[in-house]
């Protein structure tokens, strides 16, 4: 069994922490996981059931989620970051293996953006490289319903716009996970204190995925009916990071990392050791898409 630590750490005056999972004899370097909005520490079983026997797994609360501090006033996607940043610091391994999910890919990308010598190989999905008019117009809906105390028509809209609803797109269990999404929504609007700040940054701002990477080895997956974003649009932002692959996954959407949490956790498994990743039975396609843009 590995051996769990809990290390408290400060960015200014904001407190937060991460958990470490140790390994003895680690195949590979420490894996960092960073999840979507207000996805805390504890949330990565199968994560932890496929990484823990090869590497290190470390987990964040980073400002705003789980017992951490709130973000500062003012304080966005770049604060985040640099809390990223004090983690791998304070982790002390000369190299990790980067691992971010959703809003997490965002945090990842920018990380190794400045950190590419530290990064042995990068792994982001649902990456939010594009936000459309009818995902904006539904963040206005949910801040409209948040700011009026509606915290159950918040959290339905909020696990509406995240969620693909079209019944002719195959997604297995789709009522449950719609379910577990509101549920987790609806948590959020009655404990976390700063989220129509989030939402409200959401809307004056987009994530920022430009300026390319090269150095680090990179995959991007998405499940193939994700709504937020396109698939077709993360493939053109995969394209920018040299050499990178790009993964959709079968019969699922934005929700991928629940809707086939034990298939993500192979699939960086499969990545983080350089094992291949074309013969597993869950993707959907995989190509070179830096390759095929420079055809």
């Amino acid at each position: 069994m590995p051996e769990e630590a809990i290390r408290a750490l400060t960015l200014g005056e904001t407190r937060f922490s991460y958990r470490l999972l140790r390994r003895p004899g680690p195949r590979t370097e420490p894996v960092v996981v960073l999840g979507g909005g207000f996805q805390g520490s504890s949330g990565w079983p199968h994560m932890e059931d496929r990484i823990t026997p090869v590497a290190d797994l470390v987990t964040a609360d980073l400002p705003g989620v789980g017992a951490s501090d709130p973000l500062p006033p003012g304080a966005g996607t770049e604060f985040a970051g640099a809390a990223v940043d004090r983690i791998i610091e304070d982790l002390g391994a000369p190299r990790v293996n980067l691992f971010g999910y959703s809003y997490g890919a965002e945090l990842a990308f920018g990380c190794a953006q400045r950190n590419p010598h530290r990064i042995a190989r990068l792994v982001l999905g649902g990456v939010v490289a594009h936000t459309s008019s009818a995902q904006r117009e539904s963040l206005r809906l949910a801040a409209d319903h948040l700011a009026k105390g509606d915290a159950e028509g918040f959290a339905a809209v909020a696990a509406g716009m995240q969620l693909c609803l079209d019944e002719d797109r195959h997604i297995p269990r789709r009522s449950l996970v719609y379910r577990y999404v509101r549920r987790s929504m609806l948590h959020v609007a009655l404990h976390v204190p700063d989220v129509l700040d989030y939402l409200h940054r959401s809307l004056i701002s987009s994530p920022s995925f430009d300026g390319g990477l090269s150095g680090v080895p990179a995959l991007v997956f998405t499940g193939e009916h994700d709504s937020i974003t396109s698939p077709a649009r993360q493939r053109e932002f995969a394209a920018t990071i040299a050499g990178s692959r790009f993964l959709t996954m079968k019969d699922s959407d934005h929700w991928v990392v629940l809707e086939r949490a034990a298939d993500v956790a192979d699939l960086a498994f499969r990545f983080f050791t350089d094992q291949p990743l074309n013969c597993a039975s869950y993707v959907a396609a995989i190509d070179d898409p830096a390759a095929a843009a420079a055809l």
